[in-house]
């Protein structure tokens, strides 16, 4: 098999001289401006072993892919009374859809959609308080980072997102009305927004994820991140919803557990082998990176790491 060193740079050099790259999520001012240029793409190798190329350097905003680190935060916080509040299946529906929530009783489907994401939130408020909550996010991931000064919250783009997020304050009002939020709802959508304002390179988001990799255990200091069982659920979610009505088809194309965001990036995890971070600015029709879905796409088609992959051959 190609050794990642030639996989990786043929993957860019390919993206790079792709035309069709989708449309920048123009709803969020700061987001309409990044540049659909852009491509970067890294992994983390469970040995340590650390590759980057493209604009892998470069800081996003890691919007939705935000909600593993949320969801993280909060199995560790509550563990699985967090269920009672959000539920493990796929949704079917639009990221920011409110129609399931009138026939659910105001439980969201699963914790990445918005409205699940909205109720992890809101369990960190209660839990830490609004600036403890932000402060136990960036506590969690600055230790997973080679550089944890570089990890930071864009407080414009946070303030840009509330002042356009008004389908999100509606979802939150409706859960509320349900009494499944339980702090007032502009600050529990203060820390939604400013968590979703993570802003982080591609190299720094593969770093993010590899606890995911190795089964809860930051592999580079060996503490441990959450327990396995815990890893193991997000990963199971990632897979079953990680890319709204689209995850269906994703996990057939690409055959790992992926989380996207709508500012480009995709963190995609082989579990005991590689993390895998990809950014392309330009979304598909369901808000998920155009260009980072057939990029990672290649490279499980070229290093064999589709989950799904058969280990031997049937009589």
């Amino acid at each position: 098999m190609a050794m990642l060193q030639d996989i990786l740079p043929r993957i860019v050099e390919d993206m790079q001289g792709i035309a069709e790259r989708g449309q920048v999520a123009n709803y969020i001012p700061p987001l309409a401006c990044v540049d659909p240029s852009k491509f970067g793409m890294a992994v983390v190798e469970a040995d340590g072993t650390f590759h980057r190329f493209g604009d892998a350097d470069e800081p996003f905003s890691i919007q939705s892919v935000s909600k593993v680190f949320g969801l993280t935060l909060a199995l560790d916080a509550v563990g699985d009374s967090l269920w009672q509040r959000v539920r493990q299946e796929p949704s079917g529906s639009a990221f920011n859809s409110i129609i399931q929530l009138e026939s659910e009783h105001g439980i969201p489907r699963n914790p990445f959609i918005n409205a699940g994401a909205i109720v992890v939130s809101d369990i960190l408020v209660s839990c830490f308080g609004r600036v403890g909550a932000e402060n136990a996010l960036l506590n969690l991931l600055r230790p997973l980072a080679r550089d944890p000064a570089s990890v930071v919250i864009d407080r414009v783009m946070a303030q840009q997102e509330a002042q356009t997020g008004f389908r999100n304050l509606a979802l939150g009002n409706y859960m509320r009305n349900f009494d499944n939020i339980l702090n007032p709802v502009e600050q529990t959508l203060d820390f939604y927004f400013h968590q979703c304002a993570l802003t982080m390179s591609c190299g720094q988001l593969a770093e993010m994820g590899a606890y995911l990799m190795t089964g809860g255990i930051n592999p580079r200091t060996g503490e441990r991140v959450m327990s396995t069982r815990q890893a193991q659920t997000v990963l199971a979610l990632m897979m079953m919803c990680g890319h709204y009505d689209g995850s269906g088809a994703f996990a057939i194309r690409v055959g790992l557990p992926g989380k996207s965001g709508v500012g480009g990036g995709i963190l995609a995890i082989t579990p005991g082998v590689a993390s895998v971070a990809v950014w392309s600015p330009g979304l598909n029709a369901q808000g998920n990176s155009l260009l980072g879905t057939l990029a990672l796409e290649r490279l499980v088609q070229a290093t064999g790491w589709n989950v799904f992959r058969a280990s031997g051959h049937m009589a």
